[in-house]
């Protein structure tokens, strides 16, 4: 109780002393946390005045971006919270009547810069002041009236910045958009697979993706976990490889994965598998998101941060094919928005794009119906199906009419569970008499597929499919080998 006391008072003290105590008064979630990402590339030549150290840049470089953010935190809420962290006093005077005037008519934007290439001009000699042109700003915002959605806008614009160092914190005092300089062109990278005439072509050649969905039979939805094994890896892939397949896709799950800080043994493991692939000459589908449904604007750079590090280390392996965007994201359009999920899959790609143009870019939908949207964006066209063949037949026929891409039917199967949680299931012959009949389908229309999965699995995760029985029981029944490695009847037509 004494020091509980102690402590209270000197924090008393404290507070009257300084006004405020200065982690709160610099949002100290903010400056341990960085929570605003986007690509950042610094012109430091030619600059007149001092040269400027890299620990000064790297300040300077977060206290900037930190003062995007706040921005972009205040035109969403229309409160000032952090403004005053990062503008001087005559620079937040017109951000607050921004502010003012948004919150009377009722208008607010979410919005976020997606990268910036500031070339500094001058740093004064004292170190307490430095002007840069912040050239080709990549911006969107989504407007609001009445909490109504009423414009997306995506554009690119030039900034004149000062910003001057004010009780150890760079604050911005003068910040100007003026029209955006022209972009050089830059040389594309040489690509290997094309799309030509709904054609899929690795290196010229046609490519047809016979491929599966992979997890290992022990570690169901936890492929990089602690008991990563490359040695099981290695096993199962020269299973795929004899069975006359030649495709994986496999899953990085955000959050384990580190999410914008992405985690260099995840990474390493993901490197063992691609190698692996490579050498039974095996490519892969790469899913950047799996089990992620957050699409607010303000945490698009942390998304956007988490994919350039995935891809600045997959690009140059021979056995990537693509990348799925995202892994269903039609299942969040009734809780997160049609319009917000589309549109940061629309963004997203263009970052994978730039990053690494030479690979396939796709989105694995849920619903064929779905299936057009952002095609005109996209390489390929994925889709999955888990209903009867008959009805495939017919959806994918609509789907021919409106679909002018390279088309993959990404997941579809059967369970072969038929137990006490689900007694009117389908059985082993059942199961084999399916990917029979969708075989021959796929075979006729010289569809790529990949089908779910290789393993019965033991355990089935409750993120996965939730905790009833019934739903796990018949999750843990799709592989075309059963739990012990044992080849199940549908096996004959794994891939053919």
């Amino acid at each position: 109780m004494n020091g509980l006391i102690i402590f209270g008072i000197s924090s008393v003290l404290g507070f009257l002393n300084t006004g405020a105590e200065r982690s709160t008064m610099l949002h100290a979630e903010i400056k341990g946390t960085r929570m605003y990402l986007p690509k950042i590339i610094w012109d430091t030549t030619n600059v007149e005045g001092r040269p400027i150290e890299k620990e000064r840049l790297q300040e300077i470089e977060r206290d900037y971006l930190n003062a995007w953010y706040v921005k972009q935190v205040a035109l969403s809420t229309n409160k000032d919270d952090g403004i005053a962290d990062y503008y001087t006093d005559s620079a937040r005077v017109n951000l607050f009547k921004n502010l003012k005037f948004n919150k009377k008519e009722k208008l607010h934007f979410k919005s976020t810069s997606v990268e910036h290439h500031p070339k500094l001009e001058f740093y004064s000699a004292d170190g307490q002041f430095i002007m840069f042109t912040d050239k080709n700003v990549v911006e969107y915002r989504h407007s609001f009236l009445d909490e109504q959605s009423i414009a997306t806008v995506t554009d690119t614009a030039t900034y004149k910045v000062i910003m001057l160092l004010e009780d150890g914190f760079w604050r911005i005092r003068h910040q100007v958009r003026i029209a955006p300089e022209k972009v050089e062109v830059v040389k594309k990278a040489q690509i290997n697979w094309k799309v030509e005439n709904k054609q899929l072509l690795y290196n010229g050649n046609p490519f047809d993706i016979k491929g599966i969905n992979y997890y290992p039979q022990t570690t169901a939805w936890d492929l990089f976990g602690e008991d990563f094994d490359s040695n099981i890896l290695a096993r199962d892939f020269t299973i795929i490889k004899n069975a006359g397949l030649n495709t994986l896709r496999i899953f990085v799950p955000y959050d384990d994965f580190g999410k914008a800080d992405v985690k260099e043994e995840k990474l390493k493991k993901l490197l063992i598998l691609m190698d692996l692939a490579e050498k039974l000459d095996l490519k892969v589908v790469v899913c950047l998101f799996d089990f992620y449904g957050d699409y607010d604007v303000l945490n698009w750079t942390l998304t956007h941060e988490h994919a350039r590090q995935i891809v600045t280390a997959l690009k140059d392996k021979k056995a990537l094919l693509a990348y799925d965007l995202k892994n269903e994201p039609d299942l969040d359009f009734d809780s997160r928005g049609t319009q917000n999920v589309i549109d940061w899959l629309s963004n997203l790609n263009k970052i994978i794009k730039k990053e690494d143009p030479a690979h396939l870019v796709t989105v694995g939908w849920s619903d064929p119906t779905k299936a057009e949207i952002l095609q005109e964006e996209l390489d390929l066209i994925s889709f999955h199906y888990y209903r009867s063949p008959e009805e495939f037949k017919e959806a994918y026929s609509k789907l021919k009419i409106v679909v002018n891409k390279p088309m993959i039917l990404g997941e579809f199967g059967r369970s072969s569970y038929s137990g006490i949680w689900n007694p009117l299931g389908y059985s082993l012959d059942e199961q084999a008499e399916y990917y029979k009949a969708m075989q021959a389908f796929l075979s006729k229309e010289k569809l790529a597929f990949m089908s779910w999965t290789l393993y019965d699995f033991n355990e089935v995760p409750s993120n996965v499919v939730g905790v009833l029985p019934w739903r796990k029981a018949r999750q843990k029944h799709f592989g075309f080998l059963d739990a012990s490695g044992k080849e199940k009847p549908a096996f004959k037509h794994i891939s053919n």
